[in-house]
């Protein structure tokens, strides 16, 4: 087995996916710097993360229709637009430690292309645009159920950002912003777990758990704000 061949076999068990055609895969991961001009539309990422982006925005509608009935047309638009943008991509890029594969140009590897949130969001998208391409819309359905439910944090419709709300709270006390630290991460890469701690004024630390740095970041600052009665707790 080749190399590359061992990058998809392990690319594919994080993925969760694995491709009849690998050269999509490829595409996929292939940056436009590192393809020759007269070829970039053919093989580089961009048409994929096209399609992608399409996909994605049609999944994660359908699965906030289907998990928020009362929810009206402007909350469920708010929430599209929270979950699909590129810094959740990126989040999720970063989660299936995508950066590594990712085929880039000299000169943008030498700039940090593989830790660019723009280009780690198209990434994300063009894999999802790929595996649509391969198996059609239930693998990447699939997908990004499994890599994007968890974003739903539940009641977010009708809540605001817990980590905005909680350094807005702070900033109108005179406090320092708050502090997020990472505590531990476990589990395997396919399905890992964030412990994270947030560290506020002269307030007690508290800790939450979460398959992303982010999610994590979201449900510890929601637990400060229940706890000193801004935010009422989830029945």
């Amino acid at each position: 087995m080749s190399r590359r061949d061992k990058i998809h076999e392990k690319l594919q068990f994080r993925l969760g996916y694995r491709f009849a055609d690998p050269a999509l895969l490829d595409r996929a991961l292939s940056h436009s710097s590192a393809i020759s001009p007269g070829k970039r539309i053919e093989n580089s990422y961009q048409r994929l993360e096209f399609l992608g982006d399409r996909v994605l925005g049609l999944v994660v509608a359908d699965m906030l229709y289907q998990r928020y009935p009362t929810s009206n047309e402007g909350e469920l638009s708010r929430l599209l637009n929270t979950l699909v943008r590129k810094e959740t991509c990126a989040d999720i890029a970063r989660q299936l430690d995508l950066g590594k594969e990712m085929i880039l140009g000299d000169s943008e590897a030498r700039s940090g292309g593989a830790d660019k949130d723009a280009i780690l969001g198209d990434i994300t998208e063009a894999i999802i645009g790929a595996i649509y391409l391969d198996g059609g819309l239930e693998p990447a359905r699939t997908f990004i159920e499994r890599h994007f439910a968890e974003y739903l944090v539940e009641g977010q419709a009708n809540r605001a950002d817990a980590k905005t709300t909680l350094q807005e709270w702070a900033q109108a006390r005179g406090l320092e912003p708050p502090v997020y630290q990472l505590v531990e991460r476990t589990g395997p890469d396919h399905a890992p777990e964030f412990t994270i701690a947030v560290e506020l004024g002269g307030f007690d630390r508290l800790e939450a758990i979460g398959p992303s740095k982010k999610v994590a970041e979201h449900r510890v600052a929601e637990l400060f704000l229940v706890r000193q009665n801004v935010w009422k707790e989830r029945q």
